[in-house]
């Protein structure tokens, strides 16, 4: 077991690998949360995504996410703002918040499919 993040690329900083997300999403029904700003959402987006940019994620999270014991991952460019997202989370009370390490890049190198923006 420890040596699966070296074996899956790991990402550090209690970032979750885009496997283990899916994982997460398709087994717990863990809900992703892009923190990108309405503008880069509305280019590229995965499509089970909801939206909310890091800006108005205290405002917004209970509103999207109401149980805090759903499993929440957070997605962004290259993974700095969910990391922060997932911290503010869990400041919420979201008992199992997480950041996609590597952001979008990382689910884009996965070729995972992502709606909108350039093929």
């Amino acid at each position: 077991m420890l040596l699966f993040p070296a074996l899956t690329g790991g990402v550090g900083q209690g970032g979750m690998s885009v496997a283990d997300a899916v994982q997460k999403m398709n087994r717990e029904k863990a809900v992703l949360v892009d923190v990108r700003e309405a503008g880069e959402y509305a280019n590229e987006r995965i499509a089970q995504s909801k939206n909310i940019p890091l800006a108005q994620l205290s405002e917004k999270l209970p509103q999207t996410v109401k149980s805090k014991s759903t499993p929440v991952l957070f997605l962004c460019a290259h993974g700095s703002r969910s990391a922060r997202a997932a911290a503010i989370a869990k400041k919420l009370g979201y008992e199992q918040a997480y950041s996609v390490g590597g952001g979008m890049r990382n689910w884009k190198s996965a070729n995972m499919p992502v709606s909108g923006g350039k093929a």
